[in-house]
């Protein structure tokens, strides 16, 4: 048994969307006492940090409907059924900024919101970019703006709630950590 393990006795699919489905689960818990679990199941993403040639950011901004406000953010998206992260991490990055990377590297996998989620998302860099002359169409709902910015101007962003989602301010953190470990050349 593992720590804590909660064990599902029932569980019942609620919703069944595009993108999610939404489950609960009775359980029961490791002190044997019931309880329900609402549960957001989802295919997973994947992230991208592109750097390109002249070291800055490729960053997206799009309209987030669950805040009601747009967003700068590292290109990203879900998996497709049976599509390996680093295929989607390629295709994301073609459609979303009409490059392809030379060089494409994961860096590490996170769980965005475990208390509620199983939504893992693959975060790779992306280096010696390439612009595309015809690249891949994005979904059709999806409306983008290409920006390119230091990483001086992502963490100001930051503070400025201007990148304000999880995986772009990791990403973010992840490059200041790296520049800060990097001696001097």
């Amino acid at each position: 048994m593992k720590k804590f393990e909660e064990k599902t006795i029932h569980s019942k699919e609620i919703y069944n969307g595009k993108i999610i489905r939404l489950q609960i689960d009775d359980v029961v818990l490791p002190d044997g006492n019931m309880a329900k679990r609402e549960i957001v199941k989802h295919p997973g993403a994947v992230a991208v940090i592109a750097i390109n040639d002249e070291n800055k950011i490729i960053m997206v901004e799009q309209y987030r409907k669950p805040l009601e406000r747009s967003l700068l953010e590292i290109p990203a998206g879900k998996l497709e059924y049976g599509e390996e992260p680093l295929v989607t991490a390629e295709r994301e990055l073609e459609e979303e900024t009409g490059y392809a990377a030379g060089k494409m590297e994961h860096l590490i996998s996170f769980y965005t919101s475990p208390g509620f989620a199983d939504e893992l998302i693959h975060l790779y860099i992306a280096t010696d970019l390439k612009k595309i002359d015809n690249p891949k169409i994005g979904d059709e709902d999806e409306f983008v703006e290409l920006y390119e910015i230091t990483l001086e101007e992502a963490v100001q962003y930051v503070e400025e709630k201007r990148i304000y989602d999880a995986k772009t301010a990791y990403a973010v953190l992840y490059l200041q950590l790296k520049m800060a470990m990097t001696p001097n050349e």
